[in-house]
């Protein structure tokens, strides 16, 4: 069927049948479909919707546009995925976790968007690390250590790339269904046998609204569930930073301190744990997400999730001693200062966004897609909800360039914070799950 007619079909409402809809697709990677008629159909889409059926075709046409990995290995392949937030580290920890329990993770992540930071641009601030090895190196490191997390590569999904771009320029992002077909087209191509989800909500996440959020999740566990993925849902709260830094290389060194157990933050260690529970119980290595919380807590705990970590790491071209060592090989900001509170309190409220905003502008994220990033600087000692501050306690502590550069975001990170005499009742890091029985 020509591309018009497929566009027609939908503009009008009709839902698309799965031949039709891979049909567009293969025409989209080998550039059948012009770049008009994409846009349209995005557009078509976005007013007009999918069934569930019609996303899940989206989806397996997009995963299958490109190359999807088949695994041969002893035990389940697993992942998560987070829809981003500030001070989200989870991934660097909850990767070599899963391996130490028996998992394998092929951990396709993505760079910094918007006001959120980005798993590859913390993994670049590690010296050496390939976040773009070759097929082969991606292959022997998961299959020897068990972990590894790189980039997506160029036959992954392709059509995802090509149809991204044009919703970028369209006003067409927001679109549910092709935020779900974007989102598994790219996990699924890794060739997953079971994939958990932190879907967040709050002030620094892009799905603000709870209910959005959960709209989300319901999707996403629809569609992985129908394209034969067994999928698990967390709802989570980011109405504060989920670490106590915000910034690339902080976040790097934040998680090494997580894992060496010499400091950890409680909300991160609350919700790293429940997205492992959940991927071992969804993998078969648990008999449920409880059973399986526990399992990764006692990798924490004993120290095989760090020593995964540390074979990661140097497998994908690391340091071999840079768990040990990481302040000496992480890259340092030439100016530290601690950034005061406006008065004596309470923190009862923080907007998150603007903390992800104040990272961007001090070079710490991209404000085009083709500006580097300074992956020393950010802020780390974030004060959270509830936390004292005033003389002596201070909001956080900036990395930056040099004193004007702190100077400014710390009057950006002040005004995020309000600070007032009461502390407010502080949300739990997890607010209700998703599966596919709950649908």
């Amino acid at each position: 069927m020509l591309p018009q007619e497929i566009i027609r079909l939908k503009r009008d409402g009709a839902a698309l049948s799965s031949d039709q809809i891979a049909g567009f697709v293969a025409g989209l990677t080998r550039g059948e479909v012009a770049a008009e008629q994409a846009a349209a159909f995005a557009m078509a889409v976005f007013f007009r919707g999918m069934t569930t059926s019609e996303r899940v075709a989206l989806t397996e046409a997009m995963r299958d546009s490109g190359a999807v990995l088949r695994w041969d290995l002893p035990g389940p392949v697993l992942d998560k995925h987070s829809t981003g937030g500030v001070g989200d580290n989870v991934s660097l920890m909850l990767a070599p976790a899963l391996a130490a329990c028996g998992a394998y993770v092929p951990m396709i992540s993505g760079r910094g968007l918007g006001h959120t930071g980005g798993t590859l641009d913390k993994l670049d601030s590690v010296p050496g690390y390939r976040t773009q090895p070759d097929a082969e190196t991606f292959r022997r490191v998961v299959a020897e250590t068990g972990c590894a997390i790189i980039g997506q590569t160029d036959d992954l999904a392709p059509a995802d790339r090509r149809l991204y771009a044009i919703r970028d320029v369209t006003a067409t992002v927001e679109s549910l269904d092709l935020i779900t077909a974007s989102i598994l087209s790219k996990k699924l191509a890794a060739g997953l046998d079971a994939l958990a989800l932190d879907v967040k909500c709050g002030s620094g996440a892009f799905m603000a609204r709870r209910a959005d959020a959960e709209a989300l999740a319901r999707a996403l566990v629809s569609v992985a569930e129908g394209a034969g993925c067994r999928t698990s849902a967390l709802i989570t709260d980011m109405d504060e930073p989920l670490a106590s830094a915000a910034g690339n290389a902080l976040e790097v060194a934040n998680a090494c301190a997580f894992l060496t157990g010499h400091e950890i933050d409680q909300r991160l260690w609350d919700v790293t744990v429940a997205l492992g529970g959940e991927a071992l119980a969804l993998g078969g290595l648990a008999a449920d997400a409880e059973a399986g919380r526990a399992m990764i807590a006692r990798a924490f705990e004993g120290g095989a999730a760090a020593e995964r970590f540390s074979r990661m790491v140097a497998a994908l071209g690391g340091p071999a001693d840079f768990l040990d060592r990481f302040a000496e090989h992480l890259p340092r900001a030439a100016y530290v200062a601690d950034v005061e509170a406006p008065r004596a309190g309470v923190v009862t409220a923080i907007d998150t966004r603007a903390v992800g905003v104040a990272v961007i502008a001090l070079g710490g994220g991209r404000r085009r897609a083709e500006d580097a990033i300074d992956a020393s600087v950010g802020f780390d000692r974030l004060a959270g909800l509830g936390a004292h501050v005033g003389p002596g306690d201070p909001l956080a502590r900036v990395h930056a360039r040099d004193a004007g550069a702190a100077e400014a975001a710390a009057q950006a990170l002040a005004a995020a914070y309000a600070v007032g005499d009461e502390a407010p009742e502080p949300p739990e890091p997890v607010l209700t799950r998703i599966d596919a029985a709950g649908l």
